[in-house]
């Protein structure tokens, strides 16, 4: 039985080799401001503390770009990712991209 591919921040995972590179994995998506979200943060920063809603949706937005370059690892036939890391970016006032990426790779 195969076991789940290994995710790893680092260049290497310990005790295994890295006998091909298969290429960049990404997954990626864009989120946008919530009305209700913007008006309860707007209440939130006049006595501050965490703004949950928007928590939350990064939360979900992780996972999801997570997922999905998971998924393209899974595609190319990897048995890991390294080098994984998280981005985010504007793309308009109202809404930012999340970005999951990594190196994906055959171990040996």
């Amino acid at each position: 039985m195969k076991q789940g591919i290994i995710i790893t921040n680092t260049e290497a995972v310990p005790g295994k080799k890295v006998v091909e590179i298969l290429g960049v994995v990404q997954g990626s998506t864009v989120r946008s401001k919530h009305l209700g979200r913007d008006i309860a943060a707007g209440f939130k920063s006049i006595v501050g503390g965490e703004l949950k809603g928007y928590t939350e949706m990064l939360a979900q937005a992780r996972e999801e770009a997570y997922n999905r370059m998971v998924n393209g690892a899974i595609e190319k036939g990897a048995d890991a990712v390294i080098n994984m890391r998280f981005m985010t970016s504007s793309v308009t006032p109202q809404a930012a991209e999340l970005l999951a990426y990594g190196t994906a790779v055959k171990l040996g």
